[in-house]
């Protein structure tokens, strides 16, 4: 069942005005709760905003997608040292988790945390979409939510019953594309070709490039959707983010 929900998958991004039982949402984070994480120290959080009016506030930091407020339940997932730092120190114990390093094991634990909640949520047909904005606008997410010292948003996720028509599944590149056996392959550019040509000939890829009147799919990502000024203008913010927070 798991499996089959997993190959289904798809991001939901329009939901019913029906909420989701509060005993509902603490079976999933019972089933979260039993993810991987660094060292069994579980250095991660998650705030839960179901009331719409804090929803709203936060929309214009996930530059205002509608399912931010559509959806009966925002989570924001957090890379979260700052528990075990006030356990170490209440039991006379020194943390040294005010580095990079820390960062990523609990950026790594969240995303784990998160993505064991969404799988478990969509077993149970709860759609779901991550919003990657959490680190684009971390800096104001914090504020909005009263984040302290060494907690930081990695990911968000919109959850609630799909409406209807479900959308289509988007495209996946090959798995050839992804996986390598015992050593990293590089790519020839023969190979990129093969693997992009399905992407790129899609009729609503195709379409795509059209209306922003680019060459091709991948000018679409880099002069678009990705650009090199708002990555580096996004990546600053962040790394201000991860100083003011403790992490730098």
């Amino acid at each position: 069942m798991l499996l089959d929900s997993m190959k289904n998958r798809r991001s939901i991004r329009k939901y019913t005005q029906q909420d989701l039982p509060e005993s509902l949402l603490e079976e999933l984070f019972e089933v979260a709760s039993r993810a991987s994480n660094t060292g069994n120290m579980q250095l991660y959080s998650v705030v839960v905003n179901r009331d719409r009016a804090s929803r709203e506030r936060q929309a214009p930091f996930h530059f205002n997608q509608k399912m931010v407020t559509e959806a009966p339940v925002l989570l924001t997932f957090c890379a979260d040292a700052n528990r075990f730092v006030k356990w170490a120190e209440q039991r006379n114990a020194q943390a040294g988790f005010d580095n990079l390093q820390t960062f990523l094991a609990a950026t790594t634990d969240a995303l784990l945390f998160a993505q064991a909640f969404c799988d478990a949520a969509e077993a149970r047909g709860i759609g779901i979409c991550y919003l990657g904005t959490a680190t684009w606008n971390a800096d104001k997410i914090i504020e909005a939510l009263s984040l302290p010292r060494l907690v930081v948003p990695v990911v968000s996720v919109t959850a609630g019953y799909p409406a209807e028509p479900l959308p289509a599944q988007p495209e996946r590149l090959p798995l050839e594309a992804v996986i390598h056996r015992e050593t990293y392959g590089d790519y020839t550019p023969e190979a990129i070709d093969l693997f992009y040509k399905a992407k790129e000939e899609l009729e609503a890829n195709r379409q795509y490039v059209a209306e922003n009147q680019k060459e091709n799919l991948a000018q679409v990502f880099t002069d678009i959707r990705y650009t090199k000024k708002n990555n580096e203008y996004f990546s600053d913010v962040f790394l201000n983010v991860l100083k003011q927070q403790g992490f730098l």
